[in-house]
């Protein structure tokens, strides 16, 4: 028996089929978001963010990882504890993370 996998890429704000659709990872806040994109939306998100990517100041390196990584539901504890001490959280550096903490950034994320 044969099978034949057929990948079809969509831009996801058209819902158009499109082979030049690609991933784009955007990051507000430290909050990462992925988006497929063919060119001509690609185009429109570029020219949406320019005023604010003109203003802003490029980070160290040009690029940050997107999301922390999430395992069995319940993200990273590194980056449970660096989104608490930034939000003025008294937060210790080892040790189990308090609930309210970890209750506080997961709806924030």
């Amino acid at each position: 028996m044969a099978q034949k996998i057929v990948t079809i890429y969509t831009d996801d704000i058209t819902g158009k089929e499109s082979e030049e659709a690609a991933t784009h990872t955007l990051v507000v806040d430290g909050v990462g978001y992925e988006i497929d994109l063919g060119p001509d939306s690609y185009d429109k998100l570029l020219e949406a963010i320019a005023p604010f990517t003109k203003a802003g100041r490029r980070i160290k390196g040009g690029r940050i990882k997107a999301a922390p990584k999430v395992t069995d539901g319940r993200a990273n504890t590194a980056a449970v504890r660096a989104w608490a001490k930034e939000k003025g959280y008294d937060i210790n550096d080892r040790g189990r993370v308090p609930a309210e903490i970890r209750e506080a950034y997961d709806k924030t994320h």
